[in-house]
């Protein structure tokens, strides 16, 4: 085992292509993984089209992926955790720096570094981890299951739960019901929001909603829309609105959307510019603006816990598994939307 097949990522040609590389080795304070299934995210997407820069990156090629689960193979010298070989894990999909005296990874960081981003992530046959990103994951949580859950699930997670702060009988919408805002709505019901109210443009992302748990699953582009959110409310206004596009015409119908002292939570990433034109209202009514970024350990912890008493059952969200070769098509079919994928699954 010399070698293995890893999807990499040229910076500088913004080329992708799955190569040959060698295994690497793990240093001390870190483990080799062997790598069972690995998520395709719209950040990957982000990544190969250019959209999303490192800003950290520690190497001028990087292997893609931050969503991984496997089995501990290698271990490095001066572990601390007691971790051994054959412990099925999931990798958390970020580690700050490690520059810092006394940080706590928890917090928001100006030097978190992301895997598959900033480092060598997981759409490879084995990945390297520090020990203290890994998360134990029982029997009963399939691989690929496990594999979303540091950011797809956790990032909505901790969105509804940390920044947002969620409780039951508060409104709730979600616009974008993709891969994480179909998560979103399933966390909010988790959380007992009353009512959930999806909005997408697709007919097939609005079904798989209400399906997710939602209450109400509506059309951006309706001309009644803003009456549609007035009586699903009953006249009040949301209590939280989650952009999970990342769009800033989702942001401005979004915020117009929000009741007395209703939030506006930013879960979907995006290099634009955040404008929010109403005026007065805006003010009058107290309304907030929210930015989100990721999940944390905590959060994909508390999931992998919610699985495993099966609270939280995330096999529809895997659409589809493809081989590691067949990486570059994954990419395709989630960059278009081909199938309306939530969640497809590269084994390596």
């Amino acid at each position: 085992m010399d070698t293995m097949l890893a999807g990499r990522f040229h910076l500088d040609s913004k080329k992708f292509a799955v190569e040959e590389v060698p295994v690497p080795v793990p240093g001390p304070g870190e483990i080799l993984i062997e790598v069972k299934a690995a998520g395709v995210c719209l950040s990957d997407v982000h990544l190969l089209d250019g959209s999303l820069v490192p800003l950290f990156a520690t190497s001028d090629t990087v292997t893609v992926g931050h969503e991984v689960a496997g089995v501990i193979h290698t271990l490095g010298a001066d572990l601390k955790r007691g971790l051994t070989v054959g412990t099925r894990v999931t990798l958390e999909a970020g580690k700050t720096c490690g520059q810092c005296a006394g940080c706590v990874r928890s917090r928001p960081c100006t030097q978190m570094r992301t895997a598959g981003i900033d480092y060598d992530g997981g759409w490879a046959q084995y990945t390297i981890a520090r020990e203290d990103t890994l998360i134990p994951i029982p029997d009963n949580l399939p691989f690929d299951q496990a594999a979303i859950i540091p950011d797809a699930v956790s990032t909505p997670y901790a969105a509804v739960v940390t920044t947002a702060g969620v409780r039951p009988a508060q409104s709730v919408g979600v616009w974008g019901v993709g891969g994480v805002g179909a998560h979103n709505v399933r966390v909010a019901r988790l959380a007992g929001a009353a009512p959930i109210i999806a909005v997408d443009p697709l007919p097939s992302a609005r079904e798989r909603a209400l399906a997710f748990g939602a209450d109400f699953a509506l059309d951006p582009a309706a001309d009644d829309f803003a009456d549609q959110i007035r009586a699903a409310t009953a006249g009040r206004g949301l209590d939280f609105a989650f952009d999970c596009a990342g769009v800033p015409a989702v942001r401005e119908q979004a915020a117009a959307a929000l009741g007395l002292g209703g939030s506006l939570i930013l879960v979907g990433i995006s290099p634009r510019p955040l404008t929010i034109t109403e005026g007065l209202t805006f003010n009058y009514l107290g309304k907030q603006v929210r930015g989100h970024y990721g999940g944390s350990p905590e959060s994909v912890t508390d999931l992998v816990r919610l699985a495993e008493v099966g609270r939280l059952d995330l096999a529809p969200s895997i659409t589809d598994h493809l081989p590691l070769a067949e990486a570059a098509d994954a990419v395709n079919r989630l960059e278009n939307k081909i199938g309306d994928p939530i969640r497809l699954i590269l084994v390596p």
